[in-house]
């Protein structure tokens, strides 16, 4: 599983700056993912070869003059509570600021690694007022400059020397993993409980790659799979008002070490931009998905009421829409059984592999009866389509133009897939490429 870096600080110090650096360079970091609540918030990031996600703090402040401190240092104690490495930026042209000791106060009593950054040391000459930050009472001080890059390469060096690039001392057996996940207050303990409830059927949990991550073996009803012990098995501590970001960052740790997650919602409330932020988040992570529509029992029902519901429910998750829905109530025990099984599912479906020949036989008649549409007079033509060998389903289709080949084309071409192979439940990326 990927470390997870918090970027913390006071607003304007440059956090998004630093954030957009470590998620979007072409050089020595790679591969940035977008992720949840604003695409800009949440990124993987690379460096040396190891892998680590990043959190940027800065966009989840209230800006509101009497609650503006308040929010700060909640997310500060949120960083200190989820993340493995946290990196606290200050600007050297403003040097310390009220704000900037109280921060230091908590950072200083916990016992994650804290990097102390000063930001916007843009020339040389800017290198000698960095030393005031020493009285912040960490032992180092890194001069970097986000817009230009200078110093972040000595910065990512020491971050990720202490990082735990090992999966677990302990082999698990390879059975599927599935998570809870969902917004606070949907019901995720219900479920959970109610799964681990019956103490004959568990074996004893197997301990992870990070201090909270456990995998819990569940065994019964012919079922065999490890539920992820991330997303709200462990005490919270305290609650926070600002949810959002603690759902963000428990759901990163439940998704990053499952095959599938089951995300959970609450019936009694609208699906809102924060569920939908979740199940994207798994959606672009390539994890299975079954969405839950929790407290099914306290909804006034018609006859057609959870068919209608559904539909609505699709049209919101478009264009991904072919996942299983299910209508549960984990405190009453109602189609939780169900609910696992879905997940088996589309566990089974997103390692589904096919064989190249049967895709061709089966894909290429559709091309030819509904070619890509011509581009400037120039006829596209798909030769050839293969699985790539992903963890989760990936095609690369051959053509003699792909640069033309239209997002409109890569639906229709997905579409097509899950109407004739199954992959309900699960994200397809489609490839084309020149022959």
């Amino acid at each position: 599983m990927r470390n997870i870096v918090a970027l913390v600080g006071r607003p304007n110090v440059g956090k998004s700056t630093l954030f957009n650096r470590l998620t979007e360079s072409r050089h020595a970091i790679v591969h940035e993912t977008s992720g949840v609540t604003r695409d800009r918030h949440y990124g993987h990031s690379e460096w040396t070869g190891i892998e680590f996600s990043v959190i940027d703090t800065g966009g989840y402040v209230i800006n509101s003059d009497d609650i503006f401190e308040e929010e700060i240092r909640k997310q500060v104690e949120l960083a200190i509570d989820e993340a493995d490495v946290i990196i606290f930026l200050v600007d050297v042209n403003e040097g310390i600021t009220p704000l900037d000791e109280d921060i230091a106060i908590l950072l200083r009593k916990c016992k994650k690694k804290v990097f102390l950054v000063a930001n916007k040391v843009d020339h040389s000459l800017k290198s000698n007022d960095t030393g005031v930050f020493y009285k912040l009472g960490f032992k180092t001080v890194y001069d970097v400059s986000a817009v230009n890059g200078s110093g972040t390469g000595d910065l990512l060096d020491e971050l990720v020397k202490g990082f735990n690039t090992k999966v677990s001392d302990e082999e698990l057996p390879n059975l599927p993993k599935f998570a809870v996940i969902g917004r606070p207050n949907v019901g995720k303990s219900s479920l959970i409980n109610a799964l681990l409830g019956n103490d004959r059927h568990i074996v004893t949990p197997i301990a992870g790659t990070t201090r909270d991550s456990v995998y819990t073996r569940f065994n019964s009803f012919g079922m065999d799979f490890y539920l992820v012990d991330t997303a709200g098995l462990r005490k919270k501590g305290k609650v926070y008002e600002n949810i959002e970001f603690y759902s963000v960052m428990r759901s990163i740790r439940a998704i990053e070490n499952c095959d599938v997650c089951l995300v959970m919602m609450d019936a009694t409330m609208n699906f809102d931009a924060q569920d939908m932020n979740i199940f994207r988040l798994a959606e672009r992570n390539g994890k299975g998905i079954v969405l839950l529509v929790n407290k099914w029992d306290l909804v006034k029902k018609e006859t057609k009421t959870a068919k209608a519901y559904e539909e609505f429910l699709r049209g919101k998750l478009a264009p991904f829409s072919d996942v299983p829905i299910v209508f549960i109530s984990a405190t009453e025990k109602q189609r939780i059984l169900k609910a696992l099984e879905h997940a088996q599912t589309v566990y089974t479906n997103r390692n589904r592999r096919i064989v190249t020949r049967k895709l061709n036989d089966v894909m290429l008649p559709i091309f030819e009866n509904t070619p890509p549409p011509t581009y400037k007079g120039k006829t596209i033509r798909i030769k050839f389509m293969t699985q790539l060998p992903t963890h989760s389903p990936s095609f690369a289709l051959y053509c003699n133009l792909p640069q033309y080949i239209k997002d409109t084309y890569i639906r229709f071409v997905e579409n097509q897939l899950r109407e004739n192979f199954d992959f309900s439940g699960v994200p397809i990326q489609i490839f084309f490429r020149k022959k």
